[in-house]
């Protein structure tokens, strides 16, 4: 388990020296850097007196989001592009089931770490060449009443293939990528007893993203990946009673963004997920949120 992890490491660490050398190996880079980092938050709140009937309990919602890239053409045959995806939420309830209806505890409603870091070799083909590592979790697992799982669970896909930008405009595009991947995935994380408690699977197979930024206007901006998996091997097959690791697993992700004013946005965010060894159903999600956005580049 510790060389799993440690490999991973390791392939990050390769990734960012080679774009590293690459950046000084050529200091004719042709554009700086293009950066962005958008960060928002949105809340609710109600209240009632201790005279109120009807059974109403008071509630606070909060939901903050970060949503940072960097993007560099660090030489005229090397791209380099790494974003950043951050959410966390939690809602607070009173108890009315208690006379003097304490507050519970908070209850976390959103928690979301995405870390992409995508390298093409921009040689002037139809295709370019890609090596792409991410990095999937959430700050911790909130089904553990005793201790906090933090980091868990975490799934690490490094990929290698071939890339094509289908639309640039501006900041719009629209990319695609195929390519081999290899995925290593790691439950029940316990920071103290890492070793002992900490569950962790490997497969490898193919996968397909695209991604998409378009504006409409001033005020409309709409923003999607769309991330399909197909295993063809796994560590632990011989274990399981059926197939359904060999099953697609789908994440399409929305995003719909109009601004009311320079700080004030209206959000709708959605989200399909399908992985069969987890449900075999799709799983759906769904928030509509209007709150102050702050534009930090």
């Amino acid at each position: 388990m510790i060389k799993k992890t440690t490999h991973s490491i390791i392939s990050l660490f390769i990734v960012f020296a080679l774009i590293t050398t690459l950046a000084w190996a050529d200091e004719n880079t042709e554009t700086g850097w293009k950066n962005s980092l958008i960060i928002d938050f949105t809340t609710t709140q109600t209240s009632y007196s201790d005279s109120w009937t009807g059974g109403e309990a008071g509630s606070v919602n909060w939901v903050s989001n970060l949503n940072g890239s960097a993007q560099k053409q660090l030489s005229p045959k090397f791209d380099f592009k790494s974003a950043l995806k951050l959410s966390f939420g939690q809602t607070l309830a009173q108890n009315v089931e208690s006379e003097d209806k304490p507050w519970k505890k908070p209850q976390k409603s959103t928690d979301l770490i995405d870390w992409e870091n995508v390298g093409r070799f921009t040689a002037g083909w139809f295709v370019d060449p890609y090596v792409a590592f991410r990095l999937e979790s959430q700050f911790f697992d909130g089904s553990v009443t005793d201790h906090k799982r933090w980091l868990s669970p975490l799934k690490l896909t490094e990929s290698i293939g071939l890339a094509h930008k289908f639309y640039e405009k501006d900041k719009d595009f629209i990319t695609s990528r195929f390519g081999l991947a290899v995925r290593e995935i790691f439950t029940n994380i316990d920071t103290i007893n890492f070793d002992t408690n900490t569950v962790s699977t490997t497969d490898g197979g193919f996968e397909s993203v695209t991604d998409a930024e378009l504006t409409f206007g001033d005020k409309l901006k709409y923003t999607g990946k769309l991330s399909l998996y197909k295993a063809v091997a796994y560590s632990k097959k011989d274990e399981m009673e059926d197939d359904y690791w060999k099953a697609i697993d789908v994440n399409l992700e929305n995003i719909i963004s109009a601004s009311i004013t320079k700080i004030i946005t209206v959000n709708l965010y959605t989200q399909l997920l399908y992985d069969k060894e987890i449900s075999l159903k799709g799983r759906w999600k769904e928030t509509l949120a209007i709150g102050f956005v702050f534009k930090m580049l």
